[in-house]
């Protein structure tokens, strides 16, 4: 029999297939990551219409296939255009759609995951300061990338942090930072914040320069586990 599932998910890219078609990859509340194709999305009559774009959150219909599903029916739950008409939040939102699809393996059932994206949507929408390294160091974390952030991940001291290491999987101390090539220098007031970060709701705040400085080290981070450049967090970062 035709397996044919009910699921929610946002949006995290689309790629053209054939002439009206596009391969829709989702983040979805029930089965995880989910590639899927919207038939005749692209025709000016399509029934889908834009409820399938980037960053939004819809109630789906979906028929299980060997390689791709197929999307049967899309409703919008959340459209998020407050992301799409801001060019920083859209660039912000970009980034956090991104490392979602990098960081989580296809049809893996991942909650917390789906709830931290949709959070971090939702806080970005309504502008609420930090958002992408709380997304950010959050992710890594539910995704077994931990970061070691309240003593050194060198050592283990508990002497003033000063550099963080992705090779070592955390901050560092002085002593360390002499050692590790890798290393990111930051200040002890930035390190507490993105440990703070981890265990705080999203909206914390904090000026430009930390923000730079949080997300610098968590894109590192996140590049040294996936082995490969994170482009839309390069973008956030650039001088």
């Amino acid at each position: 029999m035709p397996h044919i599932y009910p699921d929610e998910g946002v949006v995290l890219k689309t790629i053209k297939l054939g002439e009206a078609d596009r391969i829709v990859t989702l983040f979805t509340r029930g089965n995880g990551k989910v590639r899927a194709v919207a038939k005749g999305i692209r025709k000016t009559k399509s029934r889908f219409g834009a409820r399938l774009e980037p960053f939004t959150r819809a109630e789906l219909i979906i028929y299980k296939g060997r390689n791709l599903d197929t999307i049967t029916q899309a409703d919008i739950l959340t459209s998020f255009d407050e992301i799409r008409v801001d060019y920083t939040k859209l660039r912000s939102g970009a980034a956090m759609l991104d490392l979602v699809e990098k960081i989580t393996p296809e049809r893996e059932r991942a909650f917390p995951t789906y709830a931290l994206l949709v959070g971090g949507l939702k806080a970005l929408a309504e502008g609420r300061p930090n958002v992408v390294p709380s997304f950010l160091v959050k992710l890594l974390s539910i995704s077994g990338y931990h970061p070691h952030l309240n003593s050194c991940a060198g050592c283990d001291d508990e002497a003033v942090l000063g550099a963080f290491s992705p090779a070592l999987g955390g901050a560092i101390c002085e002593a360390c930072w002499h050692e590790a090539g890798d290393s990111i220098r930051m200040s002890s007031e930035d390190i507490a914040l993105m440990s703070h970060l981890l265990g705080s709701d999203f909206g914390q705040p904090g000026d430009t320069r930390t923000t730079i400085a949080m997300t610098q080290a968590l894109r590192s981070y996140a590049e040294y586990h996936l082995e490969r450049p994170i482009k839309t967090l390069h973008a956030l970062t650039a001088s």
